[in-house]
């Protein structure tokens, strides 16, 4: 290759990175908690009604995991006293002392106007940005479940340009963190007790739009609250008594967040882990509503039939309902969320652990009052979108041969494989899979541009997080490169395997690896993998979603390719 045209190639790459947003060296990470909630009775082991006993579970993991910081979407406590809240922001100190950042909001349970005022106290952070303040006076003092841990690290930072909606000080309040924009959204009464206020307004919706417009050139925003867009158990929702309350805001809102292009909107309230492609109530916009798994004593079941095809009915006005596609669902699960963002990428993993209850769950609501559960967590589920791919909707036995993107020259399409899950939620609706594409540029010494999917999979017990239906991917590769063996079975797709090393896509299969010369054909097994000089393609039969490429798979001869190219 020649310098110019590697030079050529080089201002390309940075083009497309200015477009996709601010290049990051190394990918970071943010952690979602939800409802830490805990009854006084009966088995007294969780103080002043918080969940102590998860917190710090959860606080082990996000440790682990290496996050810069937690986001809590509400109902910290259960009972909402001061002491509660005292309660909350003591256990939040082992984050601190780790480096960790702890962002959380008020839920209906703190939903007074002392909670407000205490809330402020003892989560000054949010104002600005400063962790590591809580006030001595908040600290309280318990054996149940080991000795608060003492504060051991001095203050420090994290985040930056933060920005409060007037009159909700800490509360409503915005900040930017690498290349993403973050906005916690409290809809209860404020510090000074009035105007009343328990659902979302104008103004409140013209702060939030303003702020996810605001997001650092190119990037990402994120959005939280605790109640959400259309809800599973409870019928209340942002914008009042039901899923059809105040449609022309819901119109105002959605179109300002789109717009901006955030794609996920992650709140709580509802004790079960639920993703869903929302609408809205005038069609024009759509953004994933995820309810985030329970972290608390209380396991709710949906309510049946749906708030979305209870109330997004013409007799309430809304002339498109229903407006919810159900992606993902799972009861009685204590979770946490592990969200990574490499540059236009987004990965979330929802790690999960049984509550008891059994896999089956029941027909009523479980409440788990006596905390004598090992928690124990697995990766349940993965997804995720980037700002430089393309997103999918694919229903149950439809065929991912809608799936095709290309980036800078490299091309992805699926070329055989139906959505076979059988899946559906508690009432019986179907999960349909949103598949989300997404890219990185071509490494030095390989034929094409990574390509990430994402969305495949289904939450059934026995499946991996990324295991899939059986499809077939069919790549591009480099027209140009003179040097890859295309007749041994050394080059094709590859993919990243758990621990993130680039091994034969087939490989990680199920089936026997077999390769082909040639386009692929109808038939041919799990495993068999080839490539097809006549349309410059190679192809693999998968069944796993992730990261691939091609490249010949050999580690010597990527390096030889790439010390030509650099020539």
């Amino acid at each position: 290759m020649s310098k110019s045209l590697l030079s050529k190639m080089v201002g390309a790459v940075a083009l497309v990175l200015v477009l996709a947003g601010p290049a990051f060296a190394e990918p970071w990470k943010f952690g979602v908690m939800s409802d830490t909630q805990w009854p006084t009775s009966p088995d007294g082991k969780n103080p002043n009604s918080v969940a102590v006993n998860v917190i710090n579970h959860l606080n082990e993991e996000f440790i682990q995991h290496g996050v810069k910081f937690v986001v809590a979407v509400g109902d910290v406590t259960d009972n909402g006293s001061t002491l509660a809240l005292d309660t909350r922001a003591t256990f939040a100190q082992a984050l601190y002392n780790a480096g960790i950042g702890f962002y959380p909001l008020r839920g209906n349970h703190e939903s007074n106007q002392a909670g407000a005022k205490e809330f402020q106290r003892v989560f000054p952070q949010t104002q600005t940005g400063v962790n590591n303040q809580t006030p001595a006076g908040a600290f309280i003092t318990t054996s149940v479940y080991g000795v608060p841990p003492a504060v051991t690290t001095p203050t420090f930072t994290v985040g930056s340009n933060f920005v409060s909606l007037a009159g909700f000080e800490g509360l409503t309040y915005a900040f930017d963190y690498g290349n993403a924009r973050f906005v916690l959204y409290d809809q209860f009464t404020p510090p000074a007790g009035t105007p009343s206020h328990s659902a979302m307004t104008a103004n409140d919706a013209a702060f939030i739009g303003a702020q996810v417009a605001a997001r650092p050139a190119g990037g990402h925003a994120f959005v939280f609250g605790h109640k959400g867009f259309i809800t599973e158990n409870h019928a209340d929702t942002l914008f009042g008594n039901d899923p059809s309350a105040n449609p022309a805001l819901q119109n105002t809102l959605m179109t300002s967040l789109t717009s901006a292009g955030v794609r996920y909107y992650m709140g709580g309230h509802d004790h079960v882990h639920n993703r869903a492609n929302v609408v809205s109530p005038d069609g024009a916009s759509t953004i994933q509503n995820i309810i985030l798994a329970s972290d608390s004593y209380k396991f709710y079941i949906p309510a049946n039939p749906s708030n979305d095809a209870k109330y997004n009915i013409a007799s309430k006005g809304i002339t498109n309902g229903p407006r919810e596609t159900e992606l993902a669902q799972e009861l009685f699960t204590v979770g946490y969320y592990i969200v990574t963002v490499d540059g236009p990428r987004v990965t979330v993993d929802y790690w999960a652990s049984s509550n008891g209850c059994g896999p089956g769950g029941g027909a009523a609501d479980c409440d788990e009052t006596n905390d004598v559960i090992p928690y124990t967590f697995t990766k349940h589920e993965t997804f995720g979108y980037s700002l430089n791919g393309k997103e999918f909707l694919v229903p149950q036995n439809a065929s991912y041969t809608v799936v095709s993107d290309s980036f800078q020259g490299s091309t992805a399409k699926i070329l055989d494989g139906v959505n076979g899950s059988a899946t559906a939620d508690y009432v019986g609706r179907p999960l349909s899979h949103a598949v989300d594409t997404g890219w990185t540029p071509r490494a030095c010494g390989t034929a094409s541009a990574a390509l990430t999917l994402w969305g495949m999979s289904s939450m059934v017990p026995g499946l991996a997080a990324n295991e899939t239906d059986t499809y077939v991917l069919s790549m591009g590769y480099d027209r140009e490169n003179g040097h890859w063996k295309f007749g041994t079975g050394e080059f094709g797709i590859q993919a990243r395997n758990a621990t993130g090393d680039w091994v034969p896509a087939a490989s990680l299969t199920a089936g026997e690896s077999k390769f082909v010369v040639g386009p692929w054909k109808r038939g041919y097994e799990l495993g068999t993998y080839g490539v097809d000089p006549a349309s410059k393609t190679a192809w693999a039969v998968v069944d796993h979603q992730g990261e691939f490429r091609v490249a010949n798979f050999d580690d010597a001869v990527t390096r030889s390719v790439c010390a030509l190219e650099q020539k």
